[in-house]
């Protein structure tokens, strides 16, 4: 009998919550709000993920001003499978630092690496490819990135190209990462149709994501290995404080990824899964606002997306608003956002949503520390 696969989720909860200011601040980043439904995004990611891996498999890799909200959010959830960083580091010494710690329990588990903060329709079909993901990440020292077919020339997000079929024909060889391209660029991925969106989600056992860590990023691995190794005990904390803000501050991608795809296709064991299901990377008010107009038709015959106590749109068309305590009213405008709560208040062309970010930065150099 096959022994049955330990998968076991790393889910990434960083984050200082910039992209949706006001309402996301540091201790209420993205993912702890609810922006799509009842339940916030990060207890979305755990509850898709649940009919794979229970809580007590689940790890979260977050920060000092999320973990208490985190921890509330998900009861049941082990306290010490939530770290906390002392500082931001990337995605690389966050998903090592996970590898070497679950290393330590299994070499042999499955780690599948999940950002907080998306939005996945078709669970079913959602689940159908993580398990033939992660059936192959367990058949050797496999790298499995789940890849998204692009519906638009985004330059946003980034994209992998690929080549021939794997063997199981349920996979592709990957040729090449390419970080969020020019409109120019994108276009073409697009139009080559060997090409698909990074999901940000991946799939390796914890030794193959260890040894990988310690191939590429040899001065970080000792860090983040020796934080790993007093993990349980009480030098755990004051280890981690001292040793992690000395790691390479890089994504996993730039780390991992392209060095493997360097390598040739059939030489890297890195494979892209096409996702079959229906994935938004919600990164700014406008990206909440297109996405709710077209799965929740919530917009009104002139497109406007309201949360709120009530509103009348007269003249007024593509407006975002949430303002749940409050009627609001618009007269002649168009493709605006506007954000209102109980110490803050937001008002942006959609276009220019991206950029709330230097909102935040400007508020933290001018001692606005109350508003971050």
């Amino acid at each position: 009998m096959l022994k049955p696969i330990d998968f076991r989720p790393v889910i990434l909860a960083g984050g200082s919550g910039t992209r949706f200011w006001p309402r996301s601040r540091r201790a209420r980043a993205k993912q702890v709000l609810a922006l799509d439904g009842e339940k916030s995004m990060i207890q979305q990611t755990v509850e898709r993920l649940k009919p794979l891996a229970g809580l007590d498999k689940t790890w979260i890799v977050t920060n000092e001003f999320l973990a208490q909200e985190i921890a509330d959010q998900l009861p049941g959830l082990p306290a010490e499978q939530i770290v906390q960083e002392p500082v931001a580091r990337n995605t690389a010494p966050a998903c090592g630092l996970a590898a070497f710690l679950i290393e330590k329990l299994n070499p042999d588990a499955v780690l599948g690496v999940f950002p907080s903060d998306h939005v996945i329709a078709d669970e079913p079909r959602f689940l159908k490819a993580l398990q033939k993901g992660i059936k192959l990440a367990a058949a050797g020292e496999n790298i499995v990135v789940l890849g998204i077919e692009p519906v638009r020339a985004e330059t946003g997000y980034g994209y992998i190209e690929t080549g021939d079929l794997a063997q199981d024909d349920s996979a592709l060889h990957v040729r090449r990462f390419t970080e969020k391209p020019n409109q120019n660029r994108a276009e073409e991925f697009v139009a080559a149709g060997s090409y698909y969106w990074n999901s940000g989600m991946f799939l390796w056992s914890a030794r193959t994501l260890a040894n990988a860590v310690r191939e590429h990023l040899p001065e970080t691995a000792p860090l983040l290995e020796g934080i790993a190794a007093t993990w349980g005990t009480h030098n755990f904390e004051e280890t981690f404080r001292a040793l992690y803000p000395k790691c390479e501050n890089i994504s996993v991608d730039y780390a991992v990824l392209e060095p493997r795809s360097a390598k040739g296709e059939h030489l890297s064991n890195l494979y892209c899964l096409p996702a079959e299901f229906s994935w938004n990377d919600l990164g700014s008010w406008a990206s909440l606002y297109e996405y709710q107009l077209e799965t929740r038709l919530r917009g009104d015959p002139e497109g406007n997306v309201a949360d709120t106590g009530g509103h009348m749109a007269i003249e007024a068309s593509d407006n975002y608003i949430f303002s749940p305590k409050k009627f609001v009213a618009l007269v002649g405008v168009e493709n605006l956002v506007v954000v209102d709560t109980e110490d803050a208040l937001l008002i942006a062309h959609r276009d220019h949503s991206q950029d709330v970010g230097k909102i935040v930065k400007e508020l933290g150099l001018t001692g606005k520390n109350e508003l971050l």
